[in-house]
């Protein structure tokens, strides 16, 4: 058939759901862990001879060192192939992976299982991006709520810690076993990051969930920093495979794009049942990453899918030579999971990364559909068994494609199918930035889903017949809020639009964003459906990964203060508070600053080791030398330029001072040692973004080999920023910079990350700034910057009136024109200073940079000659930093969008 719903071409795996409780295959029985009534309810037609066998030999969960052991050398040599002579720490790193696999599948399935008998609401997270980070590292600390034995039976340790143990008993270093495995590369920035402790802390809450993705061959890319430019290639983060994916051959799902729309009863309307004949298909393949919780034997999935071609190999063709086009489909189906966001600069870049989202949200939907056809409920009952929701509008073709499910195949009326689509959806937004917001050209729905673009045109119909109802004789309004945009030369579709039609939630991420995104961008929908619609969920981070493993040091000391030693503090982020007792407490305070000095000598020796050993942090001063940390997406919205004009300017101040005759004794006094931190990837095809990683790489060549100021400042761009780096770079921050020009950053999570591990923060009122200060108080943040009511005067401002730029900026744009960090070309910068002199300063950098500057000579004073306040107030931002677990965050998308209840194993 031509329908990519309508049929699978295997099986689903053979422990997951049965068709009904009296026909489970018996692979799937494995009893322990459930009520004696579900224990009843599939335990039938079971020979007890079979049942008793199977009993007998069931996989059991290594529980003890002993266990792991047996384990782990079982793995190397039949596994891995390997023996005790040529096992290195990669082989040690993939049997430690395969065998803490192992138990967590064993949960895994008693997971599945128990979902199954009591048949809860479920929920799926459909994001484009889970940067999950390292694996084995997370799941030692997740995995285990009782201490056992170590290998000599003198100690109870947890599992990490026993694992280590036996590790170094086997001749390995469990340090060195875990830098091993590369970071799956199966995101970016903020916005895969957050789905990742979604996932994690679904998982930790016991609420039934899966997540979906794509599982990205080559990453978004590898970033490298040649001659200072950001050159992209290929993240080769699955050269050695991946060792906790499970890969499911038996689960390929066929979806299909082009082709035409057939009626067989002529010009029936589109809103009826109509065949879509495709003229291309390509297979979802699964690959499950098994996902565990904190303190329960809860497991829950992340399904990632691969594509590949129906046919991978043309032998007629191949025979008669033509050998580029025998395997000319295997590159084009394998091209839509190849990258993470092509570029989109070009059409077809365009059309890559449509296919990309269709193939995505088609297979997801295949799999949840099936699922709950399994249960044999009505149609009806789909929004009380299954939400749905859309992490940014990526994945917002899911709204359309379960419309064309319901009616096509399904044949329900357009009516009920739309109730059903509409109680099933929810849509978290992320930006307020129009430029920002998916938008595709008409043109391309009509080639590639021409079904859908039907769909779209009867759900926009629909939609402004109930608003002219409403608003009648009101088309300026009509315009403004149709799915359609009517624009020259081409009509686009609104992606956000469509997403908050279709949804019975909508979401902002922070208090400041979801009051932005009411009054600004989606303010005809409030006018429409009423403020009823659009909540707001400040995002989190999940501290298991944020603190216990990025953090271990001031992990143990925080339970240790608070007499924590089971680490619950974890799952219940107010027992922080305590932390408050010892803000002013001397000996704590010295504890504190060893652990802060501790992680600052391990990002210096990150920094030394990607600079060739070139050791580019004084050592000797590091407890007095600021760490001025920004990294995150490079953006001109996030003000990275901002942060490196105050370093030009401090550098410059710094040399005039000398120039003047001040002794380097003198000039430390007023500008006292600092090292300013930078990393993060630019879109490919973002040129202003790439020049400023390239004006940050140049001032760091000048700075750091000017001997004259000895070492007073450094400059430092960390390539490749990744999960595995930050849980370096943000334990060792003092300060790091959130400075987004005000109402244009959603949330952020970054910065929770750099509160929960002793920072302070330098930044604007924006995102979830706004509720951090909320949080830890005024006086623990830096905060500068016009407010967001003030930017639409302001950028008025710039553009029909004459605006006076500070003096200090003056002089950073005329050290830049003049060559002084690009000397072979003057003008290589030309760019970044015109958009602030010539072309309006969008982003208001002029506007605000002499309040920055006056807030980071306050933090110089408090961090050099206040070091008891400045410690005072680390403690005390930690001590209140617990409203900003994702733990939080999941218990309110439970209750107020889902409506989803745990359900705990026994």
């Amino acid at each position: 058939m031509s329908h990519s719903l309508s049929t699978s071409t295997t099986n689903d795996m053979i422990t997951e759901e049965p068709s009904s409780p009296n026909k489970i295959p018996r692979l799937t029985r494995r009893l322990t862990g459930f009520l004696p009534q579900e224990i009843k309810a599939i335990d039938t037609m079971i020979p007890l001879q079979s049942r008793a066998l199977w009993n007998k030999h069931k996989v059991q969960k290594f529980e003890d060192a002993e266990g792991f052991d047996d384990r782990f050398i079982h793995h190397v040599e039949t596994t891995l192939a390997r023996s005790l002579y040529n096992c290195d720490d990669l082989a040690a790193y993939e049997s430690t992976s395969i065998s803490v696999r192992d138990n967590l599948v064993i949960d895994w399935n008693k997971t599945q299982q128990r979902l199954t008998a009591r048949d809860p609401k479920r929920v799926y997270y459909l994001s484009l991006e889970f940067l999950m980070g390292r694996a084995l590292d997370n799941a030692l600390i997740n995995m285990g709520s009782e201490p056992k034995p170590n290998s000599n039976g003198d100690e109870l340790l947890g599992t990490r810690d026993m694992v280590k143990d036996s590790l170094n008993d086997l001749g390995f270093r469990l340090e060195d076993v875990l830098a091993q495995e590369p970071d799956a590369a199966l995101g970016n920035g903020g916005l895969g990051r957050l789905a990742a402790c979604f996932i994690d802390s679904m998982t930790t809450e016991n609420i039934p969930a899966w997540g979906y993705g794509l599982r990205y061959e080559y990453g978004i890319f590898a970033q490298k920093i040649i001659d200072g430019y950001q050159i992209e290639t290929p993240d080769y983060w699955l050269n050695i495979g991946n060792r906790w994916e499970i890969e499911r051959h038996e689960i390929q799902i066929p979806v299909t794009f082009y082709g035409y729309v057939d009626r067989p009863d002529g010009d029936t309307p589109t809103t009826d049942p109509a065949q879509w004949i495709g003229g291309e298909r390509v297979l979802a393949v699964a690959y499950d990453f098994p996902v565990p919780g904190y303190k329960t034997t809860t497991v829950n999935n992340l399904r990632l899918w691969k594509a590949k071609p129906t046919t991978e190999f043309d032998f007629a063709k191949f025979n008669t030579g033509d050998y580029k086009n025998s395997v000319d489909q295997q590159q084009r189906a394998e091209s839509i999971t190849a990258c993470l966001y092509p570029n989109d600069n070009f059409a077809e870049g365009k059309e890559l990364r449509l296919k990309q989202q269709y193939f995505w949200c088609a297979a997801s939907l295949h799999d949840i559909i099936r699922r709950f056809k399994k249960t044999q409920r009505p149609w009806s009952e789909f929004p009380d068994q299954v939400a749905i929701q859309l992490n940014d509008t990526h994945p917002t073709l899911a709204v359309v494609e379960l419309q064309r499910v319901l009616v096509d195949l399904e044949k329900l009326p357009w009516a009920e199918a739309w109730d059903i689509v509409n109680k099933t959806f929810a849509y978290t937004n992320h930006t307020v930035m129009q430029e920002a917001l998916e938008k595709w050209p008409v043109s391309l729905f009509s080639r590639l889903l021409p079904r859908h673009l039907e769909i779209i045109y009867d759900i926009n119909w629909f939609f402004l017949q109930e608003v002219e109802k409403k608003f009648p004789d009101n088309s300026e309004l009509l315009s403004r809020i149709s799915i359609i945009e009517e624009v020259y030369p081409e009509r686009l579709i609104r992606m956000a639009f469509l997403a908050i039609v279709g949804s019975h939630k909508v979401n902002g991420v922070a208090e400041l964003h979801s009051e932005l995104i009411k009054t600004t961008i989606f303010s005809d929908f409030v006018k429409f459906y009423g403020p009823s619609k659009f909540t707001n969920v400040t995002n989190g981070i999940t501290p298991r990964r944020w603190l216990k493993q990025a953090n271990p040091e001031l992990s143990k000391l925080i339970s240790e203060a608070i007499n924590d030693p089971k680490d619950d503090f974890l799952l219940d982020m107010t027992k922080l508070t305590k932390l408050a007792e010892f803000a002013d407490d001397h000996g704590f305070q010295q504890r504190w600053n060893k652990v802060k000095e501790d992680n600052k000598i391990k990002l210096a020796d990150l920094i030394k080791n990607l600079n060739n050993g070139e050791d580019i942090i004084d050592r000797e001063h590091i407890n007095n030398t600021l760490f001025d940390i920004q990294v995150k997406r490079i953006h001109e919205y996030k003000r990275q330029q901002m942060n490196i004009f105050g370093v030009i300017y401090r550098y410059l101040a710094i040399k005039n001072l000398l120039e003047q005759g001040a002794s380097i004794e003198e000039v430390e006094k007023k500008f006292p040692r600092k090292v300013s931190i930078f990393g993060g990837k630019s879109a490919p095809g973002y040129y202003m973004a790439k020049l400023i990683i390239k004006l940050i790489n140049s001032v760091a060549d000048v700075v750091n080999s000017d001997v004259a100021i000895a070492d007073l400042i450094k400059v430092v761009f960390i390539p490749d920023y990744n999960v595995s780096k930050a849980e370096i770079i943000i334990p060792a921050s003092d300060l790091s910079e959130h400075i987004s020009t005000a109402g244009t950053e959603a949330s952020g999570t970054s910065n929770m990350k750099f509160v929960m591990n002793g920072g302070l923060i330098i930044g604007t009122v924006d995102g979830a700034n706004v509720e951090i200060t909320r949080e830890i108080g005024e006086d623990n943040i830096f905060l500068f910057g016009n407010l967001s009511e003030k930017v639409e005067e302001l950028r008025y401002n710039h553009k029909y009136r004459k605006s006076e730029m500070p003096s200090e900026l003056k002089m950073v744009l005329n050290a830049i024109e003049s060559g002084l960090f690009s000397p072979e070309n003057p003008n290589e910068f030309k760019p970044l200073w015109d958009s602030i002199k010539h072309h309006g300063d969008y982003y208001l950098v002029s506007d605000d940079f002499a309040s920055y500057l006056a807030t980071q000579e306050l933090v110089d004073q408090v961090f050099h000659y206040e070091k008891s306040e400045w410690i005072k107030k680390c403690i005390l931002s930690v001590a209140n930093v617990g409203f900003f677990s994702s733990d939080r965050c999941i218990e309110e998308y439970a209750e107020t969008i889902w409506n989803v209840e745990p359900v705990k194993p026994e």
